[in-house]
C-alpha cells in the first residue's frame, strides 16, 4: 500500500492595501466600541483585520456589493464580518480595501458617497 502525501499547491498571492479611508473607518468603529467595551473593541479590530488580510489569496471569493449591483456596478466586492461589510476592489495583484461600513446603515447612500466621488 502506497503512502499518500499531501501536496501543497502554490496559490497566487495578492498585496492587500488598506486605504486611508478604510483605516479611518476601522478607527471610528473601534473608538466607538471602546467607549463602553475596550476589550470587545480590540477583538473586533483583530477580527476585521484578519478578514481583510485573508484576501491575500482568492480575493474574488467576496461577492459583489448588492447595493451597488442594483446600479449595475460590478467593480467592487465585499466580505462580511457581521455587522460590518469590508468593501474592496481587485486591481491586478493588489486588493484595495476601500471602506468598512456598518451594514445596518443605509449602505447605498454611504457607498455611493465614499466610492463614487
Amino acid at each position: 500500500m502506497q503512502k499518500m502525501t499531501k501536496r501543497t499547491k502554490d496559490y497566487e498571492e495578492y498585496f492587500v492595501n488598506m486605504t486611508k479611508m478604510a483605516e479611518n473607518d476601522l478607527i471610528e468603529i473601534v473608538d466607538f466600541i471602546a467607549q463602553e467595551r475596550p476589550q470587545t473593541a480590540k477583538k473586533v479590530m483583530e477580527r476585521i483585520r484578519a478578514k481583510v488580510y485573508s484576501l491575500d489569496h482568492f480575493p474574488e471569493r467576496g461577492g459583489y456589493v448588492p447595493e451597488l449591483l442594483a446600479r449595475n456596478i460590478k467593480t467592487y466586492r465585499q466580505l462580511i464580518e457581521l455587522p460590518w461589510k469590508i468593501i474592496y476592489r481587485v486591481d491586478g495583484k493588489t486588493v484595495n480595501i476601500l471602506a468598512i461600513v456598518d451594514s445596518r446603515r443605509n449602505l447605498q447612500d454611504i457607498l455611493i458617497k465614499k466610492l463614487l466621488k
